[in-house]
């Protein structure tokens, strides 16, 4: 297959669909395939449906197709589908010759992507990451969305396996990138924590290939810090106010419970910023979106006031406001260092009556019954009124919580006790469904 030729009759027909179910009138259909499905299946379909063009991978489905009449030219064979795909979300990327930051990291990265997109829609027209789309089908959908009208892009990537930073960057070529931390999550796929800083590296290592790319780190960050590339430029942010060389700098006022903060460039004077943000572990995330804002020439009342303005959403760090008590809603994802994190601050918090439900963290592979050991451990040190364990992860683990199957099990423990008056810290992997929970409460 030459990419020129599918890019070619891209530029004619500008809609991809890889969903057979959703195929707009002359659109190019991507057979994908997965665990549990296999496009190629469908191409044919796609076409009835009014698909200008099927790309295929299944040179039976191929030959089928030709065999029964069908019109050689709406149906491409390729050796990989989903490589083909990558391959044509590049040679659009290739058309557009303006800043593309690519975020990773194992906690953060979406908040974080918003941020920055919030900071710098104050000056430039801006694509981003919708959601979560940070795969490798959501990377090549994102940047297929690039228009001429687009003057910079934050693109967003995620990583379960070694390698998968590697084969995004690639498709994205980002000028900038920022890798928001390091942490355990995943390691079913990693192998160890050393495995994850190796991933996420691979964005700094595909930057250190670009002339003039510029990295974004977290100077307090001794993993980050520690895997830099010397030939790259290199902006920082931290807490240190005494550090120089930090192109911001900043600190926590309060979490009360909405973050707020102060920050500065060095030698400056310093912005107070309220968010709508829970916990302070989103200091460097704020402090990464303001790094981005300043280096694309954002000025610092304007940074202030995207800052201020940002609501979060997707059951990240968000503040839900009920009738009968006031939920921190984190149960998007969780992984050991992120759960930490949201205890530590939500333990931090000056509030009445706290009640923590915590749903389990998947794909921790080997390291999964410690990991949750230690949640349990960490929970004895706080002092909570009610803990609420949900998932056969913590169900062996002996402690004084009461445990639920599923969420199931706790949605009838609600229906039954209507607990209020509670500040509730609601978080788990996002497989244990507890995002279900906040309108029982």
């Amino acid at each position: 297959m030459d990419i020129k030729e599918l890019y070619a009759f891209y530029e004619q027909h500008p809609v991809v669909t890889t969903d057979s179910r959703d195929c707009p009138q002359g659109s190019i259909f991507i057979a994908l395939k997965g665990e549990t499905f296999d496009g190629n299946r469908f191409a044919v379909q796609s076409l009835e449906k009014g698909c200008a063009l099927a790309v295929v991978d299944d040179e039976q489905v191929y030959r089928d197709y030709v065999a029964q009449g069908g019109d050689g030219q709406r149906m491409m064979l390729v050796p990989d589908a989903l490589q083909a795909f990558k391959d044509l979300a590049r040679e659009h990327r290739r058309r557009f010759h303006i800043p593309v930051v690519g975020i990773t990291g194992t906690n953060g990265k979406t908040t974080t992507k918003e941020l920055v997109r919030a900071v710098l829609e104050q000056a430039y027209r801006v694509m981003a990451t919708e959601g979560n789309f940070n795969n490798d089908v959501g990377v090549p959908k994102t940047l297929l969305r690039l228009t001429p009208q687009h003057e910079i892009a934050v693109v967003e990537m995620g990583a379960s396996h070694p390698g998968d930073i590697k084969t995004l960057a690639e498709t994205a070529e980002p000028t900038c990138g920022l890798i928001t931390n390091v942490g355990k999550a995943h390691l079913q796929g990693f192998g160890s924590f050393e495995g994850v800083v190796r991933t996420k590296g691979e964005l700094y290592d595909n930057l250190a290939t670009r002339p003039g790319s510029v990295i974004f780190v977290n100077a307090d960050n001794e993993h980050l810090m520690g895997i830099l590339p010397g030939e790259v430029t290199a902006v920082r942010y931290g807490k240190d106010e005494h550090d120089a060389s930090l192109r911001v700098c900043g600190q926590v006022v309060a979490c009360d419970p909405m973050l707020r903060l102060r920050w500065r460039e060095p030698g400056g004077e310093w912005h107070q910023v309220t968010t709508h943000l829970i916990g302070s572990y989103n200091l460097d995330n704020v402090l990464a979106a303001a790094a981005v804002g300043l280096q694309f020439g954002v000025g610092a009342e304007k940074i202030c006031e995207a800052l201020e303005n940002y609501v979060p959403s997707n059951n990240r760090s968000q503040l839900i406001v009920t009738a009968h008590n006031q939920l921190i809603v984190d149960a998007y994802n969780a992984n050991p260092t992120s759960m930490a994190a949201a205890l530590d601050n939500f333990s931090l918090m000056q509030v009445p009556r706290k009640m923590a439900i915590l749903g389990e963290m998947r794909e921790l592979g080997t390291s999964s019954a410690e990991e949750h050991q230690r949640v349990v451990e960490r929970l004895m040190q706080c002092d909570f009124d009610q803990v609420w364990l949900v998932g056969d992860e913590f169900a062996a683990i002996e402690c004084p919580y009461r445990k639920f199957s599923d969420v199931e099990a706790v949605k009838a423990a609600i229906a039954a006790e209507q607990p209020q008056g509670y500040y509730i810290l609601i978080k788990g992997s996002n497989g244990t469904r507890l995002f279900q929970l906040p309108e029982l409460l």
